[in-house]
């Protein structure tokens, strides 16, 4: 007799019952009134699909929605990105394009056709690319008449310090480094930047209080470091002023994401006051 898969079967039930009742989108291109749950992206860095597409539905309406990053779409590609867009949870692109530009041009109008929220590149990639991202992006909505992804430019990755800027020839802080690429962004009509939230300050000094800010390698107080050497707690992030929080291993490696994420919001509660 053949074994039944009970695991796939939920996860199909879970599928339909969400497309019988859809419920609306926050409109994240705004950020007025945003709940501190509607902030948290998590990261869907799990190899396995379905594990991917059940942590999706389980979280879905408590979190402001998964960021897909390079392991993921190596191994499922455009395909499995549409899987995920397709169970109602708003995406964060996240694959970095670094290339000259008329290739992240390209890959740009290419990533838009998945419909994500936020796209990223490296800001260290230059002005043209920068410019030519920008471009990307207004000129495809204006022929497919959707919604511009937001736009981000990485600064400086949350695993690197001072002595690793160091190694790769760049002299100076992490500090100095996030605001001479903020200001690159800022003037290249990008809507936001990554950094840590250690520069969050800084980067709204360049950016002014429209340009967004997501912010990496955030750690709740009762989670380890792992390998990641410029972290605050939730609660932090966003009293310095982090739009968007990237939270991954406190739910993701927890076995129970949902209640993680409870623990998260009240510890983020318990901070704001």
């Amino acid at each position: 007799m053949k074994k039944v898969n009970f695991m796939k079967i939920n996860l199909i039930i879970q599928m339909i019952i969400l497309a019988l009742g859809q419920k609306s989108e926050v409109d994240m291109w705004t950020l007025k009134n945003l709940s501190h749950n509607q902030r948290i992206y998590v990261p869907l860095d799990n190899v396995d699909l379905e594990q991917s597409q059940r942590l999706t539905l389980m979280l879905k309406d408590l979190i402001g929605g998964v960021k897909i990053g390079k392991e993921f779409f190596t191994k499922f590609g455009p395909e499995g990105v549409t899987k995920i867009r397709n169970l109602g949870m708003p995406i964060f692109l996240d694959l970095k394009f670094h290339d000259i530009p008329n290739t992240v041009a390209g890959a740009i109008r290419s990533a838009i056709s998945l419909e994500p929220r936020i796209v990223n590149v490296h800001a260290l990639g230059g002005r043209d690319m920068l410019l030519a991202s920008r471009d990307a992006i207004d000129n495809e909505i204006n022929k497919l008449g959707c919604k511009p992804p937001l736009l981000f430019g990485v600064t400086v990755l949350t695993s690197m310090d001072n002595s690793d800027l160091l190694e790769t020839g760049i002299p100076g802080s992490v500090l100095e480094q996030v605001k001479r690429l903020t200001l690159l962004c800022v003037e290249s009509g990008l809507d936001g930047v990554v950094c840590s939230a250690n520069e969050i300050e800084t980067v709204r000094e360049v950016g002014g209080p429209n340009f967004k800010i997501i912010t990496p390698g955030i750690r709740p107080a009762w989670f380890e470091r792992g390998d990641q050497k410029r972290i605050v707690t939730p609660g932090e992030a966003i009293k310095r002023g982090g739009d968007f929080l990237v939270i991954g291993r406190p739910i993701t490696q927890s076995k129970d994401p949902a209640d993680s994420l409870r623990r998260i919001i009240s510890e983020i509660e318990g901070e704001l006051g």
